[in-house]
């Protein structure tokens, strides 16, 4: 180890040790682990659900006030601060490490459920245009500016705070603009912690999505069923994949697998778009377009959205208690990499142009998903029911021409989608369990980075073996009710230095 880096060890040993009990109870009393579980569930939503989607609509008012301020003109680092990505990089780097296999999984199986079962308080005809409209226009509300606001808050009031203000690496940072020197006492160990503790489950419950996504292509391109077995070797596959990855550092293995990936997802967009039902996607996708800026307030706050309460937790509320548990140890990657850049700046290419891409891909896939779907009686909704949500992706590209190989090249994709988000975050993970990190010195030891990684694929593997890929998404969102407070009180130091710079208490240096 570095002699400038040492292990912090209170931070490290205390969600491991946590880690590794409840997973030994969920193993061993797998029925009365999900329970609780659920129950707890159950509790976060019915009494906090307002202030998930509250605080994310506000996070995005706050930030259009930051874009438009003087603030907005700060470099992050200062003035003489040189960039270290390319604008190219940085936001393939920024794209990748924000959706993972996401839109892959999700994006042509989330609008079956709302085109077959649209909320019922709305009146929509089941599998109707309505719905149609509907289900996209919930891709939108989903996937882009919402989860992309909560992302740029925390991960620029980490980026000013760790170049301008010269806070250390640490989750405790993105609290120093609102609480000054007490965010570096015991609460910012507790905060790093927690957080750590939170991105495991998150990341475990994305990587057995992952681990499902290949098994179902392995599954529908070549009758390989999905046993215990050829899931363990892919989990392995993965991890030891993103280990390496994260090892070689940012300019190597996160920057290359970045690139490669944000240009294959661009293609492969292309490739459905032109050979697939070109005129379907554009006609549901301009409706569904209008329909999401009509409705932004109504569904972003609940206000007069006339949507089922019970439709908006199992929905919206459960993606945003997701986006919350990862946002703030993302944001110290995020932040880490912006150096060199303008405060405007950040905010484009961590919310605007990757909300833009993730509009562009999901109606795309989204209207491609539902248009095979129309032509074929409802079958991919059946297939979706009998083989899982990963089966939809290869059934649709089957329909389009080189189905095989483009099959072949998506499961690649897939592969690599969670190495980039993984590694990116393992580098995260690794220097807040490591003190003496700095721009000078910004990658944790070899060694944690190998822990942390292993921890994760554990975990997965031991989840989807016994109780589930479901009893780690509720545990994920369970992850993310802490971490709603976390990026609130963020969102209060990002106000703080809006107004400072406005009232010439903070000028750049």
């Amino acid at each position: 180890m570095d002699k400038k880096l040492k292990l912090n060890t209170l931070v490290f040993f205390v969600p491991l040790v946590i880690l590794i009990l409840t997973l030994s109870f969920g193993v061993a009393k797998s029925d009365l682990f999900i329970e609780y579980a659920k129950n707890a569930n159950t509790w976060v939503l019915d009494h906090f659900d307002w202030l998930f989607v509250w605080s994310s609509f506000l996070f995005l008012i706050i930030l259009g006030f930051a874009y438009f301020s003087s603030f907005g003109k700060i470099k992050i680092g200062g003035k003489d601060a040189i960039p270290i990505l390319s604008k190219w990089k940085w936001f393939a780097i920024t794209l990748c490490t924000t959706i993972a296999t996401g839109i892959l999984f999700w994006g042509m199986a989330e609008p079956l459920y709302h085109f077959h079962s649209p909320p019922t308080a709305l009146g929509i005809p089941e599998t109707s245009t309505l719905a149609a409209t509907f289900s996209m226009s919930t891709l939108y509300m989903h996937w882009s500016v919402t989860p992309y606001g909560i992302y740029t808050v925390t991960g620029l009031v980490f980026a000013f705070s760790y170049y301008n203000l010269k806070q250390p690496f640490s989750l405790a940072s993105i609290l120093y603009p609102l609480l000054g020197e007490s965010a570096h006492t015991r609460l910012g160990k507790v905060v790093d912690m927690i957080c750590l503790y939170a991105l495991v489950l998150g990341m475990s419950a994305s990587l057995g999505a992952g681990i499902f996504a290949i098994a179902g292509g392995l599954d529908l391109l070549f009758g390989w069923s999905k046993s215990s077995l050829l899931l363990a070797f892919i989990g392995i596959t993965i991890v030891l994949s993103f280990i390496i990855s994260a090892i070689s550092g940012l300019h190597k293995g996160i920057s290359i697998l970045s690139d490669l990936n944000a240009k294959a997802f661009i293609l492969l967009a292309f490739f459905v778009f032109l050979f697939g039902p070109t005129a379907y996607i554009l006609s549901t996708s301009g409706d569904a377009l209008m329909d999401y800026f009509i409705n932004f307030f109504p569904r972003s706050t609940d206000i007069g959205s006339g949507i089922d309460d019970q439709w908006q937790k199992d929905w919206t509320v459960f993606y945003l208690a997701n986006w919350f548990a990862w946002a703030p140890v993302t944001s110290l990657f995020l932040g880490r990499i912006a150096v060199g850049y303008t405060v405007r700046q950040f905010i484009i290419f961590n919310l605007v142009l990757p909300a833009l891409f993730a509009i562009f891909w999901m109606s795309i896939f989204g209207g491609a998903s539902l248009f095979f779907d129309i032509d074929q009686g409802g079958s991919l909704f059946q297939i979706m029911n009998q083989k899982g949500e990963e089966s939809v992706m290869f059934t649709v590209l089957a329909n389009l021409p080189w189905g095989k190989l483009i099959s072949l090249i998506t499961l690649l994709m897939i592969f690599i989608s969670y190495i980039t988000a993984a590694d990116s975050n393992v580098s995260a993970m690794s220097g807040i369990s490591t003190s003496g990190i700095s721009p000078d010195n910004p990658e944790a030891p070899l060694w944690i980075k190998v822990v942390w990684g292993t921890i994760i694929g554990t975990t997965a593997w031991l989840m989807i073996s016994t109780t589930g890929i479901d009893g780690i998404r509720i545990l994920s969102v369970l992850g993310g009710f802490p971490a709603l407070f976390l990026v609130i009180l963020v969102a209060g130091g990002l106000m703080r230095l809006i107004y400072g710079e406005m009232s010439g208490k903070i000028k750049e240096s």
